[in-house]
């Protein structure tokens, strides 16, 4: 299953948009934050995931993950891996924080765990914080085609 690069607005994403736990103003068509964004989407449209590069005011140096679901059947983890692949082939090194997100009370982060990604520390609103080094980060992943990345994937 391959992810695909789409525009920050895509109609397609929307859905999936609005069903994660983060979503403030479900319907609108605008899903990610101001700055630099990469949007990606895989073909069968059941997994959805955004990084995100802007100001920071907390102070950290990093890129975020600021939306991620997955309403599939493939392995959350992996398809995590190859986002990360993908955001290093496009942006180059990341910064030297790494990859930040933030996961709700709720949920434990365990795809992410399994990812790479480490506890570190809690927003001000109680949830958690996990980060990946830069050191911890999967190679370039390189498109099959332009705007396609193709992967054999794990079925769970």
């Amino acid at each position: 299953m391959p992810w695909v690069q789409i525009q920050k607005a895509d109609w397609r994403a929307l859905r999936l948009a609005d069903r994660h736990y983060t979503r403030q103003k479900p319907g609108t068509s605008q899903f990610t934050r101001p700055g630099r964004n990469l949007v990606l989407l895989t073909d069968d449209e059941r997994a959805l995931w955004v990084t995100w590069h802007g100001i920071r005011d907390d102070g950290w140096d990093a890129w975020e993950c600021t939306l991620f679901r997955n309403e599939g059947d493939y392995l959350s983890s992996h398809l995590i891996v190859l986002a990360l692949g993908i955001t290093r082939h496009l942006w180059g090194d990341p910064p030297p924080d790494g990859l930040i997100t933030y996961v709700g009370e709720h949920l434990r982060g365990g795809c992410f765990h399994a990812a790479g990604f480490r506890k570190a520390g809690k927003s001000k609103s109680g949830k958690t914080l996990l980060q990946l080094a830069p050191d911890r980060f999967p190679p370039p992943l390189e498109p099959a085609e332009e705007g396609l990345f193709r992967h054999e994937m794990i079925v769970i």
